[in-house]
């Protein structure tokens, strides 16, 4: 089941540039236990900051928070590029005909996406040699239309996935004081591999917070949605991404709704491959394969109540989806206050929990 919609590019939420505030290291690198980042609750009542291990204290029993179970794996990888000399690759996802989709960044920290490469560019990585075709998904697929952000490749030589297992890192950008180890990238829910970008929403969650949100009456549920690189670019919209609505969790995401308690996904790819299993009468349903599902103000979600996520850039795509759940206006106050006070901003910073209702 996929569904394709087209949504404006921008989202309607106006802030300020968060300045020098992104997280540059994963929290245990910077004298704090995993879990320990800040959160900022936002209802149409009031904003309250805190810390995460407090997040029961602002869910309910009956209440469900449903989780992504991929697995980051490692994407990045320094090659050279027949036109531009060293480059590092971004290597996303395997697509069902053979090639992938690639992202070529500025070496050595990947701060800028190459714009100028020309399909027939071939890529030495590892020793697999990537040809590109052409533009993912389509020609012209940079934020201004000036060349192409992202690519099909086709690779030649050693096997890509294990050339990466063996060679390759974590994406990452520029922002960050340095590469990090790729169990730095995993949630506590990682369970299958296949996402090139940290599905980080769940990042803060330990065990001993599961265990507090079970004994008081939360429930949790799985899906997968494997991410590709990130959709970060002013005006680009989310590339199609495998996911798997299992049955159980469809059943209890109807169960939850009809007995009056709220969904609350942990992340945006949650939102994505929940809302991608949802049928025309509003239901869920077991579903997987590739979705193109766009969740925003224009094609609303109809199961997913409340968001637990990072913090995202002004123009970044994810916030059409953000402004879907919580409203502008809600979404509004909580950047403002974000913003204010220093909440830490990308995959190792701080969190927020919207509910709307």
């Amino acid at each position: 089941m996929t569904t394709q919609t087209v949504a404006p590019a921008r989202p309607s939420t106006r802030f300020r540039e968060p300045g020098d505030t992104t997280a540059p290291a994963p929290p245990e690198y910077r004298g704090l236990e995993r879990g320990e980042v800040r959160l900022l609750v936002a209802t149409p009542e009031q904003l309250t900051h805190t810390r995460f291990p407090r997040l029961p204290e602002h869910l309910r029993a009956g209440d469900l928070v449903v989780v992504n179970t991929s697995a980051t794996v490692p994407g990045e990888i320094d090659g050279h590029s027949s036109r531009h000399g060293p480059i590092v690759l971004h290597v996303a996802t395997p697509l069902p005909e053979g090639s992938w989709v690639v992202e070529l960044r500025t070496s050595p920290d990947a701060a800028r996406p190459v714009l100028d490469a020309r399909a027939g560019d071939e890529i030495v990585a590892a020793g697999v040699v990537f040809t590109l075709e052409g533009g993912y998904p389509a020609e012209g697929s940079a934020p201004a239309g000036d060349g192409n952000r992202l690519w099909r490749a086709y690779p030649a030589g050693a096997d890509v996935r294990a050339a990466l297992d063996r060679f390759g890192r974590p994406i990452s950008y520029g922002y960050l004081s340095r590469h990090y180890p790729l169990a730095a990238y995993q949630p506590i829910f990682a369970r299958h591999p296949g996402s090139a970008e940290m599905a980080s929403a769940a990042r803060p969650f330990t065990p001993e917070l599961v265990v507090e949100l079970v004994t008081s009456g939360v429930l949790l549920a799985p899906v997968t949605l494997h991410t590709g690189v990130s959709s970060q670019e002013a005006g680009e919209l989310p590339q199609p991404e495998r996911f798997r609505v299992p049955a159980a969790t469809a059943d209890l995401v109807n169960h939850v709704r009809d007995r009056g308690g709220r969904v609350v996904a942990a992340g945006t790819t949650v939102t994505r491959a929940l809302e991608s299993a949802v049928g025309p009468d509003g239901l869920a349903r077991p579903a997987q394969g590739w979705t193109e599902r766009l969740v925003s103000v224009d094609d609303p979600p109809r199961v997913v109540d409340g968001l637990i996520t990072g913090w995202h850039d002004p123009h970044a795509s994810h916030l059409l989806l953000v402004e879907s759940i919580a409203g502008a206006a809600l979404t509004q106050r909580a950047y403002d206050a974000a913003v204010a006070g220093g909440y830490l901003w990308h995959e190792f910073g701080d969190s927020a929990l919207l509910l709307p209702r």
